[in-house]
């Protein structure tokens, strides 16, 4: 019992950098490509796209939110936030890497806004079930956006501040997303990218609370 007890406390806590996996030096192997669009997944990507990232719970599910968004140019699901540099999936789900799951966005800012995609982060989820989304739980389905720059990470201040009020007002508790300058993202594994693409029946577990996001108006 003590043993269990142990665990799931690990899993609901991110490690401290003396209890963290040792990790390795070279990247682990990824997919080439896109699965769907057949983009190349680790780039070049043209210049004028820009990149966000976000943790929403099992990124299988999550990651088709964002590749089916029009102006979204290439998708990849992977590890971010954490200690472990290129961890594996097993290593992730011992809670001992401190990552999260996350999806890597590529998208034309001319086509689809920033505020677009936090908009879909905010709706397709619960962010006020801190290490757990449903009944996924631990560390690695923590809810989390990772942002690129200024301009993305006062938006994301600034949704989280609007959403959490609208949340608070039909009576859900705090919203405990994680907001960060976007850390090293580690590629996940090929088999886990564009995964309901491949398994259409696959497991999904996204639920979002049923409250609409508006967006403040600064945020475009």
């Amino acid at each position: 019992m003590f043993f269990l007890s142990d665990m799931l406390n690990k899993k609901l806590n991110l490690p401290k950098p003396s209890e963290a996996l040792p990790g390795r030096a070279k990247a682990i192997a990824t997919a080439p490509r896109h699965f769907v669009s057949k983009r190349p997944l680790k780039g070049p990507y043209p210049e004028e796209l820009e990149t966000a990232m976000f943790g929403l719970g099992c990124f299988w599910g999550a990651e088709r939110l964002f590749w089916q968004i029009k102006g979204v140019w290439v998708t990849a699901v992977g590890y971010a936030g954490g200690i472990t540099p290129n961890p594996t999936y097993q290593e992730t789900c011992t809670g001992l890497t401190g990552h999260a799951e996350v999806v890597l966005v590529v998208f034309d800012p001319g086509i689809v806004s920033y505020g677009d995609l936090l908009r879909l982060f905010w709706e397709s989820h619960d962010p006020t079930q801190g290490m757990r989304q449903g009944n996924d739980v631990g560390t690695t389905y923590r809810s989390a956006i990772y942002t690129s720059g200024d301009a993305q990470h006062r938006a994301a201040l600034a949704s989280r501040d609007a959403y959490d009020a609208m949340l608070r007002g039909a009576g859900h508790g705090r919203i405990t997303t994680e907001i960060a300058q976007a850390p090293a993202f580690y590629f996940a594994e090929a088999g886990h990218q564009q995964y309901l693409a491949k398994n259409p029946n696959g497991y999904c577990n996204l639920k979002g609370t049923g409250i609409a996001c508006t967006m403040p108006v600064a945020i475009t």
